[in-house]
């Protein structure tokens, strides 16, 4: 154990070391040039094969493909987690989720879970004299145990790092279906204040359980409660009729204002994380959108993604910042085609595949929990090409402070690498190994992956996804088999014994950075 240990965090030392001569903040100091802008576009439910950069057929993205043509798109890039609230609980921490209680899925009126006070990715890029700004979904919690919609909202996102929000509080498909921009709700009447419940009902709002005749999506399983513009959510909400969104116009709305922010911070150093809902249900992509993809609400919802990330580039473009600017293209976790609402997704799927050629989807343990389209782009700075370096957004912290030359403290970002090499094409390596997290944790060395074993269902039945669930030991050679259809533990038990050992070396040391 103790070998291993070592061998570990010598790994991480001379990766720290490569980072500092990755030619960042010199080269910019000598080329008299402004500190360049990082946009971190966060797209949701996003799978490792529904773009055309990464063997999507059936329709075209081609802004997501323009951004991998003139950047570096990684092939073996991950999500913290198989679902959405770890996910970005890790990659704005930079610590696994499963390390902390209550931060799993959560409902839309749990209280805020990163802690004010602790050094976050917002943080670090502010500390560093960045102006900072997230756009869209958040489902990070607000407030605190108490909170109240119709007062200003807090804590959030304004006390871990960021200058600017306007948020989608959960996700679509659960109230309150409102806006709030920094700390109050966007168009709210204070003679009709908002009610929210994940218990029981609030006010007399009609359900989509008791009035389906006026549903014009009906819900597969779950989402049956408050209906809001035509659609039954998870939760119960009356009031703020005023302020409530309309779904067709929820892209360009968080578009709009994500534009808005680079136009007002143009002439000064900026982070951006725009964190879209697309292609999350409800999928309900607004008329100009609908039938283009040909594969009915979930396609055209990835086209409209595609519109969102194209508007970003030209928004740069127009205001003459692509070549000071690094776009970081991701999902927040694997796919999913039926998650709780009729849309046919399934039924008119003709033959794409969302995962591609992985195993598993959101809520998988299988890698297409996980492994997610990463492309980054830096005009004339990153070498356009393809990278197979294991690489995580968790490892987003570290990398950027090393890029705006700050140290980070000891407790900071505790599971938090310095990848900057290899994000900016210097190395072709990274990480030596990396946790992934769904209901059970897998660990992946080199091309060997561990799955450790838990009982439980093999499948997801509301979603038809394989969870990777076993009592037995699972080893995969994803060099071989990618799929991950040849469990191999059996035939190496000294490597199965190997990487279990090291999984618990990690958990019990509460880090992986050194």
């Amino acid at each position: 154990m103790k070998s291993q240990q070592i061998s570990r965090r010598t790994f991480v030392k001379s990766v720290a070391l490569t980072a500092a001569s990755a030619l960042y903040p010199s080269r910019l100091r000598a080329a008299g040039n402004a500190k360049p802008n990082i946009v971190l576009i966060y797209a949701d439910d996003l799978g490792y094969g529904d773009v055309g950069c990464y063997g999507a057929t059936n329709f075209k993205t081609p802004n997501i493909d323009r951004i991998a043509s003139e950047g570096l798109r990684f092939t073996n890039a991950h999500s913290a987690s198989a679902t959405c609230t770890p996910s970005r609980y890790a990659m704005l921490t930079g610590q696994y989720a499963w390390r902390k209680k209550g931060t799993g899925i959560l409902p839309g009126n749990a209280r805020l879970i990163i802690e004010p006070g602790r050094t976050t990715l917002p943080a670090i890029m502010k500390k560093a004299g960045y102006t900072t700004a997230v756009v869209g979904k958040w489902h990070l919690g607000l407030g605190d145990r108490n909170l109240d919609w119709n007062a200003d909202i807090k804590p959030g996102p304004l006390d871990i790092g960021f200058d600017y929000c306007f948020l989608i509080p959960a996700t679509g498909d659960r109230v309150p279906c409102v806006y709030v921009e920094n700390r109050r709700v966007v168009g709210l009447d204070p003679a009709d204040p908002i009610q929210v419940s994940f218990g029981k009902p609030v006010g007399n709002e009609p359900t989509g359980r008791e009035h389906p005749e006026l549903l014009k999506m009906h819900p597969s399983h779950g989402h049956n409660q408050t209906i809001i513009n035509g659609i039954s959510r998870i939760g119960y909400m009356s009031g703020g009729k005023s302020a409530r969104w309309v779904d067709e116009d929820m892209a360009d709305t968080i578009t709009e204002k994500s534009a808005g922010f680079i136009e007002l911070n143009k002439s000064r150093p900026f982070f951006l994380y725009f964190s879209t809902h697309d292609i999350h249900v409800p999928r309900v992509p607004h008329p100009r959108f609908a039938g283009k993809s040909g594969l009915g609400p979930r396609g055209d919802a990835i086209v409209q993604l595609d519109w969102c990330v194209g508007k970003i580039l030209d928004t740069l473009r127009r205001l003459d910042l692509t070549e000071n600017t690094m776009v970081i293209f991701t999902s927040d976790n694997g796919p999913v085609v039926n998650d709780g609402y009729k849309d046919r997704a399934v039924e008119m799927l003709d033959g794409h595949k969302p995962s591609g050629p992985l195993r598993g989807g959101k809520y998988s343990a299988f890698d297409a929990g996980t492994r997610v389209p990463f492309i980054v782009r830096w005009p004339g700075r990153i070498k356009p090409g393809t990278s197979e370096a294991l690489v995580c957004q968790i490892d987003f912290p570290a990398s950027l402070a090393a890029f705006t030359g700050l140290k980070l403290a000891r407790d900071d970002a505790p599971d938090s690498f310095n990848i900057l090499p290899a994000l900016l094409g210097r190395t072709k390596t990274a990480r030596e190994n990396l946790v992934e997290h769904a209901r059970t944790l897998s660990i992946i060395k080199g091309h060997w992956k561990f799955i450790q074993p838990r009982k439980g269902p093999k499948m997801n039945v509301n979603t038809n996804t394989e969870l990777g669930l076993d009592l037995r030991p699972q080893l995969y050679n994803l060099k071989d088999d990618l799929g991950e259809k040849r469990n191999l533990a059996a035939d190496h038990p000294e490597i199965v014994k190997e990487l279990a050992a090291l999984l618990e070396e990690i958990k019990n040391d509460g880090r992986s950075r050194p």
